[in-house]
């Protein structure tokens, strides 16, 4: 009996060890190493390395006003970002269930945008702001094609959210389309037949119904929100004078710009607490709606 336990234990190993070797290698590891570095002084570069202790928190509570500004911004970014997306999403995906004979076509359309990386993305709307509008611009004479997208700080954050938008909403489409495929048509049917309408039924047995989508298009955005950096870097670099720089983007340049590597990686792991009890608390709050049909 030990020697058949033996065995199956070693043809456990056997495929799942390789695996747990490399999430190790690549995530854990390199996350218990930002959690030591976050208490030092080390730039990144140079082989010496000293112990600060809480000396890189404090500075960060008590003298760094870019990273609270910063982290300001992700906040109002991510609050938005996170309810347009997922309301896009799922008007994409209520109205793609329908037996429309382009529905596959439009499909394809709303979720290609994710396919693409989202440095290319964002020199492509680069582009499409400074180059585009200004000579939709100069044709329609409308003022809102020759407002300064990415050189106000105000114009500046609605261009990252509307990309963020464009980007995101047709995996969450994806998603939600799963999830509306599995509703049960005959709790659908038993609703027309009580005379309820579009709204009720949306309201009252659809929303219910879906809430694991919701549950897991929520975290998606929260979490695609939070880490944005991709998108800020190639639209505003965070300009201008910082009005738009993500608290990704602040990290970045705390840590290989400014070679401040232990800094960097103390917000970094801030940020990364803050986060996961964010996404803990929508986990627990979204999952208590669930329902079974």
């Amino acid at each position: 009996m030990r020697a058949k336990r033996l065995s199956q234990f070693g043809q456990q190993l056997f495929f799942v060890g390789p695996a747990f070797a490399f999430f190790a290698l690549v995530m854990i590891i390199p996350f218990l190493m930002g959690m030591y570095y976050s208490f030092t002084d080390w730039d990144g570069v140079s082989g010496q390395v000293s112990w600060v202790g809480f000396a890189n928190f404090t500075k960060m509570f008590a003298n760094d006003p870019d990273f609270w500004t910063s982290f300001w911004f992700t906040v109002r970014f991510t609050l938005l970002g996170v309810i347009l997306v997922n309301a896009v999403g799922f008007f994409l995906a209520y109205f793609l269930t329908k037996p429309l004979k382009t529905r596959n076509l439009l499909r394809t359309i709303f979720f290609m945008p994710n396919v693409i990386g989202g440095l290319l993305l964002g020199f492509i709307w680069q582009f499409i702001f400074i180059k585009g509008f200004a000579a939709l611009g100069d044709v329609t004479g409308w003022s809102f094609f020759q407002l300064p997208w990415l050189g106000d700080a105000t114009t500046g954050y609605w261009a990252i959210v509307l990309v963020f938008v464009w980007q995101y909403s047709g995996y969450l489409m994806v998603v939600y389309i799963a999830s509306l495929s599995n509703v049960p048509k005959e709790v659908l049917e038993a609703a027309e037949i009580d005379g309820a309408n579009r709204f009720q039924v949306l309201k009252s047995i659809i929303a219910p119904l879906i809430m694991p989508a919701v549950t897991v298009c929520l975290f998606l955005a929260i979490s695609w929100s939070f880490k944005m950096f991709d998108l800020n870097l190639s639209l505003t670099k965070g300009g201008p004078f910082k009005s738009t720089e993500s608290v990704a983007l602040n990290i970045y340049n705390e840590a290989f710009l400014n070679n401040r590597y232990g800094y960097g990686t103390a917000k970094a792991l801030l940020f990364f607490v803050i986060v996961a009890g964010i996404s803990l608390l929508q986990v627990w709050f979204t999952k208590s709606k669930e329902v079974e049909a």
